[in-house]
């Protein structure tokens, strides 16, 4: 699988802009992991998907290291205002949305990819971290923060804006290939 049926796929599914991530470029900081336990979103050492469920920046490290390439993917949407909450959510649900597409063909077409989604896991309805294994661990999908990566940076280092003026927001996931 090369980049440009990769990126076929990408705008297939939905996605409205995509460039070639070279992994080599992917630095892991500790400063994202550190605003991942502020647990603003409340899934800090509650998902499996999520640090430190999801391992240490060294295990995250090992497993990105695998690989050379992939596609970065991004969903941006238009508001109305900087208070369009509604907008937000309906971008974001369709970025979701074209990831859980892009990953189902992918599975069959580049089954070794490493899936690095936007926001936690949300599969099951009550994760069952740390008590008891993932259910899904096929489904599970960590996201790029939860990995430790700064997403402005990763796109401003693959040649992909993040930012598209006011009025916009943008919705950034990637995928890595083998």
């Amino acid at each position: 699988m090369n980049y440009q049926e990769l990126e076929t796929i990408a705008k297939e599914c939905g996605f409205t802009h995509t460039a070639l991530l070279d992994c080599s470029t992917i630095r892991l900081l500790p400063e994202v992991r550190a605003m991942c336990a502020s647990d603003k979103c409340h899934q800090y050492d509650a998902n499996w998907a999520c640090p430190p469920g999801c391992g240490t920046l060294e295990e995250c490290e090992e497993r990105i290291r695998k690989y050379q390439w992939g596609i970065l993917v991004q969903t941006v949407g238009e508001l109305e205002d900087s208070l369009d909450f509604e907008g937000m959510k309906e971008t974001e649900a369709a970025h979701k949305d074209s990831f859980l597409k892009m990953d189902k063909i992918l599975q069959k077409q580049a089954p070794g990819r490493l899936p690095l989604g936007t926001g936690c896991c949300s599969v099951c309805k009550n994760c069952t971290y740390p008590d008891a294994p993932c259910r899904f661990p096929e489904k599970s999908v960590s996201s790029m923060e939860a990995y430790g990566m700064l997403v402005t940076q990763v796109c401003q280092d693959n040649r992909l804006s993040y930012y598209y003026g006011s009025g916009t927001i943008a919705y950034t996931a990637c995928f890595l290939i083998q």
